[in-house]
């Protein structure tokens, strides 16, 4: 087993898996990326391997699928030896009144904003058992505030912050701590939107990466097993 510290990071390609991507290697801690895309996880982790050459591993995967998260991990294992943090962090949104929300667009959403993060716990529990690791979920400010058009959405993130937390409450016996990171407005590719110069009031990538970097960091018995975090000044 390899000394140094990895990371798993679903959803790792662009926005705010990425962003924890660049941080967590800039703090020695090697990260495989996952994306359904196989081109997209291998090219954003040739990307991330110039920050820190042989640091970076991009897998094909779909959370929606158990199987597929396990092969991914299993990558991992096989080549590194270790998972010592998880980052559920792929996600998707769907907006639109509950009248005109398709099926199709509420069965994905909760397939991959939760089902997903479910796969992705029982994919790398046994890991983070073996390692007495921390397993972190990408949530929302949506999953304690409602909003119109937000029907799948919402339900997905309250679900996924009640999941988190009992999920907390299951594993800490075995050593295993468990976060999740709600943010407000994050300058992502997230739902269509592509970041640009007015996204500069916004939360950044790489500033959920420092939260991620900051709580592995925390003695080990301490835990804050849920952090709102918010622009610091309205748009």
């Amino acid at each position: 087993m390899s000394e140094i510290k990895t990371a798993f990071i679903t959803g790792g390609s662009k926005g705010i898996g990425y962003g924890i991507a660049e941080v967590l290697i800039k703090e020695g801690i090697k990260v495989a990326i996952t994306s359904r895309s196989l081109a997209g996880a291998e090219e954003a982790a040739a990307t991330l391997n110039e920050i820190k050459e042989g640091y970076a591993l991009g897998l094909e995967s779909d959370v929606r699928s158990l199987s597929s998260q396990e092969a991914a991990v299993a990558k991992v294992l096989a080549t590194w030896g270790r998972i010592d943090y998880v980052v559920a962090n792929a996600g998707v949104g769907h907006f639109a009144p509950v009248q005109d929300l398709t099926e199709e667009q509420w069965q994905e959403t909760i397939d991959i904003n939760l089902t997903g993060v479910f796969f992705t716990t029982k994919a790398t529990l046994e890991a983070l058992k073996a390692t007495q690791g921390y397993f972190i979920s990408i949530s929302s400010l949506a999953g304690t505030n409602f909003f119109a058009k937000g029907t799948a959405y919402n339900a997905s993130k309250f679900g996924l912050v009640g999941f988190t937390q009992a999920l907390m409450m299951d594993v800490r016996s075995e050593g295993i701590k468990v976060t999740t990171i709600m943010p407000g407005s994050v300058a992502t590719y997230f739902n269509g939107h592509t970041p640009n110069e007015q996204d500069a009031w916004k939360i950044q990538p790489e500033d959920i990466g420092q939260i991620v970097a900051d709580l592995i960091k925390l003695p080990a018995r301490t835990l804050p097993s849920k952090i709102e975090v918010r622009p610091t000044s309205p748009k």
